[in-house]
């Protein structure tokens, strides 16, 4: 293995991949049966488009405000700062909840199948979030003190000690 590619799973190349192929399933998810019953389709059709253009809205806005800041990672970019600003000055992981929202949207408009890949997908955000606090907490000594006065999007699945 040459530094190149041990540099790429030391930033994170594996949370990555995982992340991108989950995308992929819940797309093609959306295509299989089951599909909703009858009697809740058209709510749940309703909840979802708001969903996906809530989803989409803030993943924008948090894209904006990074700029080339912006990347799949988990580790930051050695020359990159921390951004508190826009959307981050309300969540820690707003990508991510942007993300969740879109993809939670999409399969409430299609499929059983798609929303529970969904929930995969979020699953693995929650963990990829805890390493990307991890580097940034180690990168950037103002970053406790920002994690302490805004939320998670991410929250942890068990309590705080």
């Amino acid at each position: 293995m040459n530094a190149a590619t041990e540099a790429e799973i030391r930033r994170g190349t594996g949370w990555v991949v995982a992340q991108f192929v989950l995308m992929g399933v819940i797309i093609a998810a959306a295509f299989l049966p089951p599909r909703w019953p009858d009697g809740v389709r058209v709510p749940l059709f309703v909840v979802g488009a708001i969903l996906v253009g809530l989803g989409l809205g803030l993943v924008v806005w948090a894209a904006r405000t990074m700029g080339s800041l912006l990347t799949p990672f988990p580790k930051p970019a050695s020359d990159g700062r921390l951004v508190v600003d826009g959307p981050f000055a309300i969540v820690r992981h707003p990508v991510y909840l942007g993300g969740i929202l879109l993809f939670a949207g999409i399969a409430l408009m299609t499929s059983l199948p798609a929303l529970a890949v969904t929930f995969v997908l979020a699953l693995l955000w929650h963990g990829k979030a805890q390493v990307e606090e991890r580097h940034l907490r180690a990168r950037f000594p103002e970053y406790t003190a920002y994690a302490g006065r805004v939320r998670s999007s991410i929250p942890p699945l068990r309590a705080r000690r």
